[in-house]
């Protein structure tokens, strides 16, 4: 299995507004709904920072790969410049 940690260091103001859209466009759902995906949540600080963490399990590498060609993610990469200023992606393989 692979475990992604994904940190968006957001604009002020746009953590919440960013997972907002997200859901707007269904592609926490369809990211669920990938081949693979035992995890895809996204989470918001209680610290009141101005980051937004997603949680992704994979089943294999293949599956992961297969992801990040999907549409629905190339629309989340083209509108998160909107929202974010940084993306910092921790793997694990558990």
């Amino acid at each position: 299995m692979i475990v992604l940690n994904v940190t968006y260091k957001c604009l002020p103001g746009k953590n919440k507004a960013l997972v907002e859209r997200i859901r707007a466009e269904g592609i926490d759902v369809a990211c669920r709904a990938d081949e693979g995906n035992i995890k895809y949540d996204y989470y918001l600080p209680t610290d009141g920072s101005e980051e937004l963490l997603l949680i992704e399990k994979w089943q294999d590498a293949r599956t992961l790969q297969a992801h990040g060609a999907q549409p629905h993610l190339k629309r989340l990469m083209a509108f998160k410049p909107e929202y974010a200023t940084e993306t910092i992606v921790e793997r694990f393989e558990v």
